[in-house]
């Protein structure tokens, strides 16, 4: 696990001349006694026994599955907890008696004496004005007071609650209020003065050391704002009906163009970037790239609505429906076997190695009394014939074709279709590949794209096509490219493209300009966060806003700070995959080249190796690792009495079988990976050069299906490349791809044939898409570079001679001369001039 990538794996087959099986002694005793009929018993049960130890060695019953139910987040409680746990002490003082006192105090004092759940909606609605009015007021610790009080609102007032679900329900009844009111474009106001703020960024860069306390202000805005999008984005079983109007309306707001004519999720972008750029190291990134997770999750849609997106996309242009529910499918997968180590490999040879050796011994002697008899059947097969029959059956010679099952064309069309999961894909580009090849071997020439002619094609080649096109599948992104080449071919005729202006559309122009930077930044925070990589001094600090002021004296305090700073990394890698995962879905949906400008900026970024380096670990450790405290999550934390924490209670940690958020980012960085590298064959080489292949199959030991899967296609799209000695040693791998992974006809991934024929120019393809994206950029977005050949000409004489045309000074002094110079001494041919 702690091999650097590049390093060759280790090869399976050198242990063979280090460590040789050594046979078992012979015994002399060849079972004589028996007849033919215990002798084929003990062969059965010896295979039995064999089969059950091989199952131990390899690994089938080392685990169970783990119950793990994929989806765009985790509960509306963990998220919570996962924004506030080990920060009250700093933020609202949940933790610390005296300041929980004055805060619910003060709030009293604003509403008369009584409780807050006990008021009128009159009253909190004011109440929620005037915190609104204080908002705006010139003094910044005022400024702060307000904001905290606010903070301590959108928290549920859990002063005067008695139970975690009072606490949630008075969350989500304060926050709608909130909004209600318009507190969220005050905070966003708010925070863009934080962000320009550069006393507090000249202060923070010439500081040694970053703390909380360099980011008081900006984690309070940035908390309620959090709680606020989390909040409204999840509904709620008993939420009233004019909720859901609030809902749909700050949903559009979010999306649309708010402070400095600037998307909120761009804004959130620029302060990533900044951060990075080493001008604000204070930003507390968690709380970012939290707040800019939800936000994008909120407007833009999780994979649920981007399946229907996609149903409605393909439906408006005309193309059939989904074959089926990729979700739904993959939650009805069952998880394979994980492959078995190198070690378990020897013992299994060991195994093998005896196994065989015992099976010769009795075969052996039972041979000598079926060789007499050629045709005789078995004493096993005579006994089954004779229960089907009803007959004794013992010595009696029965024909051979008895003992071999029939299986009737229903009962193996059933047996496929329960083998297969998903439905098959075949491409247009396959459809022309395969007419291609087969016209040079009969006919000796080629229609290029044509796939309708079959004139003079063999009959069997007729229904080989017919069985192509049943299967065809074309996608959204298939038609977007040959729209795209057409307005490229056709600039006059071809008319203005009709551009919708969807969130996915508003996003992508808003991050446009500086979309390079934001995905180099976000893969640097990505690099920082991985549990893999070392501390070095160039590196960035993701931890300012973890590490106190004071650094812990006590043994206690010190783990509690390295469970909080092991919690921190896992959320920001949480943030980030989910982020760039919805981002390239996203893009793909609404034109392909947005999706391959992201994906290529973020290959150029070195993308790939740094997710192979994420999984060059021990992944079964990082799935199952226990970073959490489950007494300081909140909202428990502020409702019962805290424990007292013991060094074997931060130790236990949680009872769950494995942690959520970890498992999220394996697969949704899994799911990134397939997709900077589905059908394109350069970025496939750079998974079989950074050697992912050993890995990749480390990471089959998670027993979940939907990890298992994108690990498996990451393992197909390169298996033709590593070999067959490789192939050879991995057929449990192999077998695993051929029952999960989706099969797509005449596609030769295990085979590997013709490899060498087939030089591939890496570097022009990945030249050829940046042209055609850099052409879509600028024909659709970059209104200054438009091509001066297709501007629209004034061909009227009237109107050219109608123009008023400002002449300067000295060509109105000097007229006379021009006149003479270029107008009188030079000779004019009109008849020329006239044809």
């Amino acid at each position: 696990p702690n091999a650097m990538i590049g390093k060759p794996p280790p090869q399976i087959g050198s242990f063979k001349n280090s460590q040789k099986p050594q046979p078992p002694p012979q015994k002399p005793a060849p079972h004589d006694h028996m007849n033919n009929k215990q002798r084929a018993g003990l062969v059965v049960k010896g295979r039995e026994l064999n089969r059950n130890q091989r199952k131990d060695s390899e690994g089938f019953s080392e685990s169970p599955d783990l119950e793990f139910e994929y989806a765009d987040t985790d509960k509306w409680a963990a998220e919570l907890s996962g924004q506030t746990l080990l920060e009250f002490p700093t933020s609202v003082g949940a933790c610390d008696t005296c300041n929980k006192a004055v805060r619910v105090q003060s709030l009293r004092i604003r509403v008369k004496d009584k409780k807050w759940t006990e008021v009128d909606i009159t009253v909190q609605r004011a109440h929620a004005m005037r915190l609104l009015d204080g908002l705006e007021v010139t003094a910044r610790e005022r400024r702060l007071k307000v904001a905290r009080s606010i903070l301590y609102m959108a928290q549920g007032t859990f002063g005067e609650c008695n139970s975690e679900m009072e606490v949630q329900y008075w969350m989500r009844y304060n926050i709608f209020l909130l909004l209600e009111v318009g507190t969220f474009n005050a905070l966003v106001e708010l925070l863009n003065m934080e962000i320009d703020n550069s006393a507090a960024c000249s202060s923070a860069v010439r500081k040694p050391a970053i703390s909380l306390a360099d980011s008081t202000d900006l984690r309070v805005l940035l908390n309620i704002m959090y709680l606020i999008v989390e909040t409204v984005r999840q509904e709620g079983e008993a939420d009233r009906p004019e909720w859901k109007a609030v809902r749909d309306t700050f949903k559009i707001e979010l999306g649309s163009l708010l402070y400095n004519n600037e998307l909120f999720s761009v804004m959130l972008f620029g302060m990533v970037t900044k951060f990075c750029s080493g001008h604000a190291p204070h930003f507390p990134m968690k709380k970012v790239l939290l707040l800019l997770w939800k936000t994008v999750l909120f407007t833009l849609g999780g994979f649920e609505e981007l399946q229907d997106l996609k149903t409605r996309k393909r439906d408006r242009l005309g193309l059939p429906p989904l074959p089926e529910d990729s979700i739904k499918v993959i939650r009805n997968m069952r998880a394979a076997s994980p492959p078995a180590s190198a070690s378990d490999l020897i013992e299994q040879q060991q195994k093998r190695a005896r196994r065989e050796h015992k099976v010769s011994v009795l075969t052996s002697n039972s041979r000598k009394s079926y060789d007499r008899q050629p045709y005789k059947e078995s004493p096993l097969c005579d006994k089954i014939y004779a229960s089907l029959s009803g007959g004794g059956g013992g010595g009696v010679t029965r024909p051979l074709e008895h003992c071999i099952p029939q299986y009737s064309e229903r009962d193996e069309r059933v047996a496929v279709l329960k083998r297969q999961s998903w439905a098959l894909k075949v491409r247009e580009k396959d459809i022309e590949n395969f007419l291609e090849s087969s016209r040079s071997k009969f006919i000796g020439y080629t229609l290029g794209s044509d796939t309708d002619t079959v004139v003079g094609l063999p009959r069997p080649i007729h229904e080989s096509i017919k069985t192509l096109k049943q299967h065809k599948y074309t996608s959204v992104a298939e038609v977007q490219i040959k729209r795209e080449d057409e307005y490229l071919k056709s600039p006059l005729s071809g008319g203005e493209e009709e551009v919708e202006q969807v969130p996915d559309e508003i996003l992508y122009q808003g991050m446009l300009p500086s979309l390079p930077q934001y995905m180099i930044a976000l893969l640097k925070i990505l690099l920082a966060a991985a549990p893999t990589s070392k501390a070095k001094t160039d590196s960035i600090n993701i931890l300012a806003d973890v590490l106190p002021e004071e650094m812990p004296t006590t043994v206690l305090q010190s783990m509690k700070l390295g469970v909080d700073v092991n919690r921190h990394k896992e959320i920001i890698v949480k943030a980030i995959s989910a982020v760039l995962l919805l981002l390239l879905k996203h893009f793909k949906l609404n034109h392909v080249y947005q999706f391959e400008y992201m994906a290529q900026h973020l290959v150029f970024a070195n993308c790939i190796p740094l997710i192979l380096k994420f999984f060059n670990q021990n992944i079964m450790s990082y799935i199952t690792a226990k970073n959490s405290i489950s007494v300081l999550d909140y909202p428990s934390c502020v409702v019962h009495e805290l424990p007292e924490l013991t060094a074997e209670s931060l130790e236990a940690g949680d009872n769950n079988q494995f942690c959520w958020r970890n498992l999220f980012s394996c697969i949704n960085l899994l799911r990134i990976l397939n997709k900077l590298t589905k059908w394109k064959h350069s970025r496939t080489m750079m998974l079989v050069v950074f050697k992912s292949a050993p890995i990749l199959k480390r990471a089959l030991k998670v027993k979940q299906a939907m990890m298992q899967l994108y690990v498996l296609k990451l393992l197909k799209v390169q298996t033709k490349y590593l070999g067959r000695q490789w192939r050879k040693s991995n057929m449990k791998t192999m077998s695993a791809i051929y029952q999960k992974v989706r099969h797509r006809l005449n596609d030769d991934w295990a085979y590997g044939n013709d490899l060498d024929a087939r030089p591939w120019d890496f570097q022009a393809e990945e030249c050829a898409l940046r042209a055609n994206i850099e052409r879509f950029n600028s024909r659709r977005y970059d209104c200054s570079k438009s091509n001066p050949d297709f501007t629209p000409v004034d061909n009227c004489l009237q109107s050219v001679l109608g123009q008023r045309v400002d002449l300067s000074e000295d060509f109105q002094m000097n007229y006379d001369l021009w006149l003479e110079r270029e107008v009188f001494s030079k000779p004019i041919c009109w008849e020329e001039l006239l044809q």
